[in-house]
């Protein structure tokens, strides 16, 4: 979940954004004309419309035997096309500028991310700016978890004190909300949400294992994400099940052991599924529906757990977007097919009951967001979220139910229904023209003839360009691969020459993210090449030098060959890009404590 280092790759990126925006159309007015807009509010289709974009906000909209275009102009014939507002993804995380053209190309005009960083609140800075391409952004604060987190990087509580400051802290920096973890101790988490009310900040997330999807609504979460707690507090089991969690999450704080369900948990698996009380049920979405709760089911997300050995995953067209090395590290191929096969005997019924749950929370009113959780396994930025809403219409939702999803209720959802959700004069120009009516069939929001994005109009053909780029730019040949194959041969140094040969004279042929560098680093470190290791690592601060994860990993290589001053000198300076990196905090503690 590590985002992109920002000062190489935003700085590429922005000539790539600079480049594609000057194709885009520029004139003073756009006009659409013979259009059919859909009003995902539920009013009628309007058809045979024309629609005036003037600067980055819709106009005027007018039957297009009325309307006259401003001599200066530039009209497109839309005939036989559908206009829908830009869709967003609630639920992401941007592992690269890349991913940002993938949500354009795919007409998702906003995003939600999910855990949110400095690298996260700079784009947002150059994308208001107008110096970067990207969607508009509602940006979470790091994830806030217990006292033994579960993601590294993520910020650690301990006591009710630290949980309000963290909270100041989040607010102080910008973010739009608070984001609460599964391994957050009962008091912090009702700190936090009390923190956050007094501050007028959200808060949303995980349902803590210390608490019910009912207390936890109750405490004014805003939105819980994956369903978490929902199945377990709708079981005639969720008084046992609540123990059990319980339990867990103690056993968690005293081993360290990483897991999201665990052996308590675990052993109700089958029955809290068979267990579903209707009447249960039927409560718990009365009070999330009366809290103002709302859901982000990623369906996406549950399909992928419950079939990830479909052959089918591994020869999806858009995986060439992927860059190698993950798409590798996705094959079930490279992982165990007994714990495989386990998982998805598990997770097939329960993505079923899933798929009902949400059916009846729309049915009872509860808020439904359309969210994705990009970055993990064949949830792909971009194509994800039509996936998404596929298989909302799967689960019982109307083709409109799953475009309100994606459109006005994230606009209702933070608060902005005057630039967001609707085809509507006034509002933002963030609009997706459509080959076919979605209303007919919700696979047609994937025939996408264009994207208006803040105005500017965004044609198939300069679509196809942005995709082309990202497909490049995921191929190249991963520099890791051809690294350790000279330390191999030749040794770290010939490779460390090797680098900066190819970095200077091919820098579009070869994959130079950080994770290819600390992916080899820590490979290195396993095979006992502590040396090596090293190097490598000050290749990826050479290369990343604002990466608080980069310094993170040189310092633990020092560790390892027992250079405590070089140690303790880069998770200072790790922890002075991040002060919320709790592994810097942790190994420095013991550092100094020697």
């Amino acid at each position: 979940m590590k985002k992109w280092a920002p000062l190489l790759f935003l700085a590429i990126f922005c000539v790539a954004a600079a480049q594609t925006i000057a194709q885009a159309k520029k004139s003073a007015d756009i006009v659409l004309t013979h259009v059919t807009i859909i009003d995902v509010t539920g009013g009628p289709t309007l058809r045979d419309m024309s629609v005036l974009i003037a600067g980055n906000r819709i106009s005027k909209i007018e039957s297009t035997n009325k309307f006259s275009a401003p001599p200066t102009s530039e009209v497109i014939d839309a005939t036989g096309k559908f206009l829908i507002p830009g869709l967003w993804d609630m639920h992401v995380h941007p592992h690269s500028p890349q991913d940002l053209s993938l949500f354009i190309a795919n007409g998702i005009t906003g995003i939600r991310i999910m855990w949110g960083d400095r690298d996260d609140f700079a784009s947002r800075k150059e994308r208001d700016a107008g110096r970067l391409l990207a969607p508009h952004m509602y940006i979470a604060s790091p994830i806030i978890d217990g006292p033994k987190p579960f993601w590294p990087g993520s910020i650690s509580v301990s006591t009710e004190a630290e949980a309000r400051t963290v909270v100041d802290r989040a607010k102080a920096a910008g973010a739009d909300f608070v984001k609460v973890y599964s391994f957050l101790p009962r008091e912090e988490f009702l700190a936090i949400a009390d923190e956050a009310k007094k501050q007028n900040i959200s808060f949303a997330g995980h349902v803590p294992m210390s608490v019910s999807a009912q207390e936890a609504s109750d405490a004014g979460m805003k939105s819980i994400e994956h369903l978490t707690g929902v199945m377990q507090a709708c079981s005639t089991l969720s008084a046992d099940l609540d123990k059990a969690s319980e339990a867990d999450l103690d056993e968690h704080n005293s081993t360290g052991e990483r897991f999201f369900e665990g052996p308590h948990v675990h052993a109700f698996h089958e029955q809290m599924f068979a267990t579903c009380d209707p009447e249960k049920a039927t409560a718990l979405y009365d009070v999330f529906k009366r809290n103002g709760t709302w859901q982000t089911p990623t369906l996406t997300l549950w399909r992928m757990f419950s079939s990830i050995n479909d052959p089918a995953f591994t020869v999806m067209p858009a995986l060439k977007f992927v860059p190698i090395r993950e798409r590798q590290s996705w094959d079930p191929a490279n992982r165990s097919n007994q714990s495989l096969a386990e998982n998805t005997a598990l997770s097939k019924p329960e993505f079923q009951k899933d798929l009902q749950l949400v059916a009846a929370m729309q049915k009872a009113g509860v808020g439904i967001l359309a969210g994705t959780d990009t970055g993990n396994p064949y949830c792909i930025p971009g194509f994800a979220l039509h996936d998404e809403l596929k298989l909302l219409v799967q689960a019982g939702l109307t083709p409109l139910q799953a475009l309100q999803a994606a459109t006005t209720n994230p606009a209702q959802f933070i608060a902005n229904e005057n630039d967001f959700g609707a085809v509507r004069p006034g509002k933002l120009a963030n609009l997706v023209l459509l080959d076919a009516n979605p209303l007919d069939a919700i696979a047609n929001t994937t025939k996408i003839r264009g994207v208006i994005l803040d105005g500017q109009f965004f044609d198939r053909p300069t679509l196809d360009a942005m995709l082309a780029k990202v497909a490049a730019l995921a191929n190249r040949k991963p520099i890791g691969d051809v690294l350790f194959a000279t330390i191999q041969k030749d040794g770290i140094h010939a490779a460390v020459d090797q680098y900066h040969l190819l970095v200077a004279t091919q820098h579009d042929g070869y994959d130079f993210s950080e994770n290819e560098f600390v992916s080899l680093g820590y490979r290195l470190l396993h095979m006992q090449k502590v040396t090596d290791a090293i190097e490598v690592f000050k290749l990826s601060v050479e290369a990343y030098p604002q990466s608080y994860n980069t310094y993170d990993s040189l310092a633990e290589a020092y560790m390892d060959h027992g250079d405590r001053d070089l140690a303790i000198q880069n998770y200072r300076k790790s922890l002075e890009l991040n002060p919320a990196n709790a592994n810097g905090t942790k190994m420095l503690q013991k550092l100094l404590a020697q």
